[in-house]
């Protein structure tokens, strides 16, 4: 057997492990999820045979752990979705302004300072923002109320939305800006020579190309935005309020659940099952947003392709 017949046979058995090893990595990914899926939704059908599912998804009243107990989680999601809601009204807007500075208008050495600085903010603790909410912006809010005749607790959605958006613009920002950087120049200097200014590239060319991205690092940071917990623990409090006033104190699902399971109650109890039940939603919500923003950019693709033919 010569040397090279020696060489080729080696690479292709280092191929072929490279291989086993990439298909064993996506098959223990795949498992995985499903291993979350069945683990929650067994538990979850327990729940359910013990309480009404209607009345689950419909509810308004969520009294666990007294007698006549009700599991009604319209006040817990609605407190989820008026925080989520706050946080990326905070988070978008900055983080996408911050990115599409630091690619098209900073400096190469200014974007070298700023974008450190900015992602900082992702490696500081989650308490440490809950102590930022409560000590300095729920009092801040409160004040803000007064002082045009607005009635605002300490504990408040909007302080924590505030914050919980001020944490994950560096989610945003940074995968923005690595999206926005990756538009080819090509692109850019077509634009110009057909006469165009530098905000019409970016609004015409830059950000249509980019926006799968985009949508995507804002999934990524509304995905943060659901699973966060010791913000709201904090900042909006722990009860289920049935309420669309962010001056009020609410409570999401994730607090709920932590709630649920650090309870003095037995696992089979329906107040320790309920947590099985509020995930079994939570994941089912997150699947769907997945599914709907995965249609968005492959619509934004489809039209991008389309439009430059």
């Amino acid at each position: 057997m010569s040397t090279f017949e020696s060489k080729n046979k080696k690479t292709e058995v280092i191929e072929k492990l490279i291989k086993l090893a990439l298909i064993t990595a996506s098959v223990i990914a795949i498992l995985t999820t499903f291993g979350i899926l069945f683990s929650i939704l067994f538990e979850a059908i327990e729940f359910f045979q013990m309480r009404s599912f209607w009345y689950f998804i419909t509810g308004s009243e969520w009294t666990p752990g007294v007698v006549g107990s009700k599991f009604g989680a319209v006040p817990i999601f609605a407190g989820t979705f008026v925080i989520t809601i706050i946080a990326l009204s905070v988070a978008i807007p900055i983080g996408l302004g911050s990115a599409v500075y630091m690619s098209e208008y900073a400096s190469p050495k200014l974007r070298d300072y700023l974008k450190p600085i900015l992602e900082v903010l992702a490696g500081i603790p989650t308490v440490v923002y809950g102590f930022f909410a409560a000590i300095t912006v729920a009092p801040f809010i409160v004040k803000a109320a007064n002082t045009v005749g607005l009635e605002a607790t300490f504990n408040s959605a909007l302080a924590s939305g505030i914050v919980m958006g001020i944490m994950i613009i560096p989610v945003i920002s940074s995968l923005s800006d690595d999206v926005i950087r990756s538009v080819p120049d090509s692109q850019r200097k077509a634009a110009y020579g057909l006469g165009m200014t530098h905000g019409e590239v970016i609004k015409n060319i830059v950000l249509p190309s980019a926006m799968p991205g985009i949508i995507s690092a804002s999934l990524l940071g509304l995905s943060k935005a659901l699973g966060e917990t010791m913000i709201v623990v904090m900042a909006a409090g722990l009860r289920p309020n049935l309420s669309w006033n962010p001056l009020e104190d609410m409570t999401t699902v994730t607090v709920t659940i932590v709630n649920s399971l650090v309870g003095d109650f037995e696992f089979n109890s329906p107040e320790t099952l309920s947590a099985f039940a509020l995930g079994l939603i939570l994941f089912i919500v997150t699947l769907v947003l997945n599914m709907i923003s995965l249609s968005l950019i492959r619509k934004f693709k489809e039209k991008y392709k389309v439009n430059t033919l």
